[in-house]
């Protein structure tokens, strides 16, 4: 099975604002196939913020989910969150919020692209380096 690459171009209003529910809608995605996600945070507080939405995302469901260096037993974890300077190993999926494309080692990557196109360029850039690797590509707008 060849690895894959999507896009969620940031479009509905909420994600505008908040673009952080957009990744914890991805996550919730992740989560329902039962495999191991790896969120690749950019930031400590970006790291932390995702771990406190994800707590009050759904009322009536809660995905389980941990940050990476906080405790031993992270591999069992289904969402782990991984901020910069933390070496986690990949996972099937990694939804992939840093600056610079992900390396082989996973079945599938999700990107998020946000909502001011001027600040897209990095992202089409990335599409190429996917694209250049031999990944199916796939675009979705959110």
């Amino acid at each position: 099975m060849r690895a894959r690459a999507d896009f969620y171009l940031i479009d509905k209003p909420r994600f505008r604002e908040q673009p952080l529910l957009l990744v914890c809608e991805l996550v919730k995605r992740c989560h329902a196939t039962g495999k191991p996600t790896l969120v690749l945070c950019a930031s400590q507080a970006e790291a932390e913020e995702l771990d406190d939405l994800l707590w009050a995302f759904e009322e009536d469901s809660f995905i389980e989910h941990q940050i990476a260096g906080l405790e031993e037993d992270e591999a069992d974890v289904p969402v782990l969150i991984a901020p910069p300077g933390i070496d986690v190993p990949l996972r099937p999926f990694v939804l992939n919020l840093r600056a610079e494309a992900v390396p082989a080692g996973f079945e599938r990557v999700l990107e998020v692209v946000p909502a001011d196109p001027a600040a897209r360029g990095p992202l089409r850039e990335r599409w190429r380096q996917y694209q250049a690797l031999g990944l199916e590509l796939h675009k979705h707008d959110m």
